[in-house]
């Protein structure tokens, strides 16, 4: 508990950052603290009230928060407020760098998956501490999708849901498989991926206790958060599926 008070405490003293006036973004540009020190970026979309249900937005492998410029507004328009984080591990898309990345790599910290733990933590502690909304969910892409899993079981009593596009067993945390913590989560799930990606995270799919649900494409479809994105041929299907599921936790 101390660990956290303590970052409470950077996450207040920090508070919001300056407004971004890139084309189309419409959201803020804000900095907060990991417990170890690490400055992370994010971008916030807030066009509710602080109470509304908020979505928390993590990338893939190799991106940024710039994964999200085109899903959040659409988020916004269903009715959540949302931020999409700039983790360690990643490093840019859509023309947008992954600050968080350049912050830890510069204090010569490790920038692998698992070391984005501490990211995704400040992330979830900073929308519950500082913007306090009726319900947090929890959307992962790829390596950060598999890592919702994680959280989902440390967060079990907090969380209101959890989407998760194309995860897999691609690491074990605390040497644990992913599938042993989705036993464990409590709140409703979401999973979707590539129609091919389906073995990937079918086992971590069996395990989970929770109300869930899965939706895969009948062509190809994309990786990641990526299949909402308008160049996806399929995106209009995903965005069917991933409406159904948050209209259910609203």
């Amino acid at each position: 508990m101390k660990k956290y008070s303590i970052l409470f405490l950077f996450l207040f003293n920090l508070g919001f950052g300056f407004a971004q006036s890139g084309t189309g973004f419409t959201g803020e540009t804000i900095n907060f603290k990991a417990d170890d020190g690490v400055i992370i970026t994010a971008d916030l979309y807030m066009a509710h009230e602080s109470s509304a249900p908020f979505i928390i937005l993590y990338h893939q492998a190799g991106y940024s928060r710039g994964e999200y410029r085109s899903i959040a507004p659409r988020l916004n328009a269903l009715g959540f407020n949302c931020m999409a984080v700039d983790q360690r591990s990643g490093d840019k898309v859509n023309d947008i760098i992954n600050e968080t990345h350049k912050e830890a790599a510069a204090a010569k910290l490790p920038t692998e998956y698992l070391d984005a733990i501490p990211d995704l933590e400040a992330a979830y502690l900073y929308v519950k501490y500082s913007i306090k909304p009726g319900k947090i969910i929890l959307w992962g892409s790829s390596y950060s999708a598999a890592l919702m899993f994680y959280m989902g079981n440390v967060h079990h009593d907090n969380i209101a849901g959890i989407l998760s596009f194309a995860p897999g067993e691609y690491f074990k945390v605390n040497g644990k498989e992913l599938k042993t913590y989705a036993a464990h989560i409590t709140c409703p799930v979401f999973v979707t991926s590539a129609k091919s990606e389906y073995r990937n995270w079918k086992a971590i799919y069996d395990n989970i206790k929770s109300d869930k649900s899965s939706f895969l494409p009948e062509t190809e479809g994309r990786h990641g958060s990526k299949a909402l994105w308008p160049d996806n041929p399929s995106h209009m299907v995903y965005w069917e599926a991933v409406e159904k599921f948050l209209l259910t936790i609203k």
